[in-house]
């Protein structure tokens, strides 16, 4: 694949595959699951797409004669949509437990997919998740660390303007490289995700009221979840609103942050916030085409941020670690965008939509320094669209998002 873009997962599937019986790779659809794993195991490897109504059939009808023509190694793509498949991929294992690399297992629905893993393969296959492109990935260093590890990434936009041009086109490879019309992508990626997905997860009846609470979701990135207010303006039952969250949050289009609790009183906020996982989804659904507008619009900061905290949880998700991440907020004083558990410690981030950083950016992760213990957090960053990395008084950096 001469345009074959490296992805940070490359090296953890490989390294999996030679110490469990099957490893699984899901991630939201078109985010490069199947050619991620055609990559790393090459042609010799063959792959059996489960989205083809004739093959889900015969593997549905004869699961162990299915098994016995595509024996192993062997990938199984989009197996959610098959799940009378797993109990027999249980009992080939089971037949010899010690060769590894022989099932990789790959789909798009969290939900249904961690719920037939968990049942029938459970200590036999090891789980990754390939999220669309970060922007390491992009700029081709699919190996930078964070700067919390002594690394970095080193490359990408230095201004708010250029960074939007590229944040709008999405990060979901076709879109991210320009292989093809962001909007026209964009469309259809909503449509296959409205009729397919979202009907398969759960059987939402109107799929006009869906959209509108996706969009309306979109518009609110980045804020603390209210789902009573999300359903009284959709028209829609709380329960229904938090069903419908579900599915978004199973099937990666919304990343819910949790907020950090320590023991500094009752007023803790206990909501999360809501994160569309994809800036470029985030600005078609709210109508957003132009970067300039984009930036001085009232959804400025909260895309920037929301491109800040994907930009993490992708890269660790990318790196098979946990992606242990929350926000710090007490009720009535400054919040913290993003608090990264490393090395057993928290590492806060601020993030501003501005490209010249002053001492004042700061505050609210000084705030925090001297509310939680010195053995539980470390100095933190205040991260910014421009090119500047430099000291915004003791223990607080600017921190560029490019070197992020």
């Amino acid at each position: 694949m001469s345009d074959y873009l490296a992805r940070t997962l490359e090296t953890v599937v490989a390294q999996t595959a030679r110490q469990f019986p099957a490893v699984v790779v899901t991630g939201p659809r078109q985010a490069g699951k199947t050619t991620l794993l055609r990559h790393v195991l090459g042609s010799s490897v063959p792959l059996v797409s489960l989205d083809d109504p004739d093959v889900r059939q015969a593997a549905m009808s004869d699961p162990r004669g299915f098994l016995a023509a595509y024996p192993p190694p062997v990938v199984l793509d989009e197996v959610q949509r098959a799940p009378e498949l797993l109990p027999y991929v249980k009992n080939a294992i089971d037949e010899n437990r010690s060769e590894p690399g022989r099932y990789f297992l790959s789909g798009s629905q969290n939900l249904l997919l961690m719920e037939q893993i968990t049942e029938s393969l459970a200590g036999r296959a090891a789980i990754l998740t390939l999220m669309p492109l970060s922007q390491r990935e992009i700029d081709r260093q699919p190996a930078a660390t964070f700067p919390w590890e002594s690394g970095g990434h080193d490359a990408g936009p230095t201004s708010a303007t250029e960074w939007f041009e590229r944040l709008m086109r999405g990060s979901f490879p076709d879109p991210a490289l320009g292989r093809t019309d962001t909007r026209l992508w964009m469309s259809s990626f909503v449509a296959t995700y409205l009729e397919r997905d979202v009907r398969m997860l759960r059987n939402v009846g109107d799929l006009a009221d869906f959209d509108a609470f996706l969009r309306l979701v979109a518009a609110r990135t980045g804020t603390t979840l209210d789902l009573t207010d999300l359903a009284r303006t959709v028209g829609v039952a709380v329960n229904t609103a938090k069903t419908w969250m579900s599915v978004l949050v199973a099937s990666y289009v919304v990343l819910l942050l949790p907020p950090y609790h320590a023991n500094v009183g009752k007023r803790l906020a206990k909501r999360p916030k809501a994160y569309l996982t994809d800036v470029g989804l985030a600005c078609y659904l709210t109508g957003l085409r132009d970067p300039e507008a984009a930036i001085a619009g009232p959804l400025g900061g909260a895309l920037f941020e929301t491109a800040v905290v994907s930009e993490v949880h992708r890269s660790l998700l990318h790196r098979g670690l946990p992606a242990e991440l929350y926000y710090w907020g007490v009720s009535g004083r400054a919040e913290v965008d993003l608090l990264v558990r490393h090395d057993g410690k928290l590492v806060p981030l601020e993030v501003k939509l501005n490209a010249t950083p002053v001492p004042r950016h700061g505050d609210a992760v000084r705030a925090l320094l001297t509310t939680l213990p010195r053995d539980v957090i470390t100095p933190g960053y205040v991260v910014t669209p421009g090119s500047s990395t430099l000291p915004l008084g003791e223990n607080v950096k600017a921190l560029p998002f490019a070197r992020l």
